[in-house]
């Protein structure tokens, strides 16, 4: 037995290991490009197609960083992308608590049927409702401005609305009875009770909508116009449009875009782990 039992280990240890050298691979191989973007970021021009590649620069060019910010306006396109996000991340934590606490715990005719047709949304590509929404915000007067990428937050996402409405089957039920039997009405229950078990959730859908956002480029493609509210998406390719052949600048610039959402993973990768592993799957 003894025998057996060591085996077992052994097997289980040499399983660990195997499973640990594929994530660092697989780690690896996401790595490797933006890798290879800082230290692009950082070569003069005579080192960028040089073979074998060089990995670390030598001389460093740091000078690359602001130049590449100066050839166009990288600030007023991160304080348009800052506005942007900031506002949708709000939104989506306003609207989609609400939507799937309604669909988890209250009980109203239709409520099965209008959840299905809800998650029915995912399977719509944006690609499909671009046109109607152009022309929809355009009738508005909303074109050219931040509102078709803002206003839209505020009515929810049947991701996030299908993420937490999950979450919120996992608490007890047992906690909603106590606070009606106190005198709690359902605002109560779902603001004093919920909303506060469901944090690790609400950083997710805050990190998803951060990244989303962020990095949305067809969004502000199609509703904006002025130069002065473009995106750092849409800066990031009048960059190349103009100075694509400056490769060092180039890469510079979409590092500095990028270092935000490295920020953010790397502060917020508790709560998002957390939110992952405790959103249920109960149906």
């Amino acid at each position: 037995m003894p025998t057996v039992y060591l085996s077992i280990n052994v097997r289980k240890r040499i399983l660990d290991i195997l499973v640990y050298l594929l994530l660092a691979l697989g780690s690896i191989i996401y790595i490797l490009p933006f890798l290879w973007q800082v230290s692009t970021s950082l070569k003069i021009p005579s080192q960028l197609f040089v073979f074998p590649p060089k990995w670390i620069p030598n001389p460093v060019a740091w000078e690359n960083y602001p130049r590449g910010l100066r050839m166009v306006p990288f600030g007023r396109y991160f304080w348009n992308s800052t506005i942007v996000t900031s506002l949708s991340v709000i939104g989506r934590l306003v609207s989609c608590p609400i939507v799937a606490y309604s669909f988890a715990r209250l009980k109203w005719p239709g409520r099965d049927f209008f959840f299905v047709a809800t998650l029915a949304t995912l399977m719509i590509p944006f690609q499909v409702t671009m046109i109607p929404l152009f022309i929809t915000f355009r009738k508005l007067g909303w074109i050219d401005t931040f509102k078709p990428l803002i206003i839209p937050c505020f009515f929810g996402s049947a991701f996030f609305i299908f993420l937490l409405r999950q979450f919120f089957l996992t608490i007890p039920e047992e906690l909603s009875d106590a606070a009606k039997i106190d005198g709690c009405s359902h605002f109560g229950i779902f603001w004093r009770i919920m909303l506060p078990l469901t944090k690790p959730a609400l950083a997710v859908v805050a990190i998803f909508e951060f990244l989303w956002t962020w990095n949305d480029f067809i969004g502000p493609l199609i509703f904006l116009n002025s130069e002065e509210k473009y995106t750092v998406a849409i800066g990031l390719q009048q960059f190349f449009g103009a100075h694509g052949a400056d490769w060092g600048a180039l890469m510079a610039t979409s590092t500095v875009v990028t270092f935000p959402v490295i920020l953010l993973f790397f502060f917020t990768q508790r709560y998002f782990i957390e939110g992952i592993t405790l959103t249920g799957i109960k149906a």
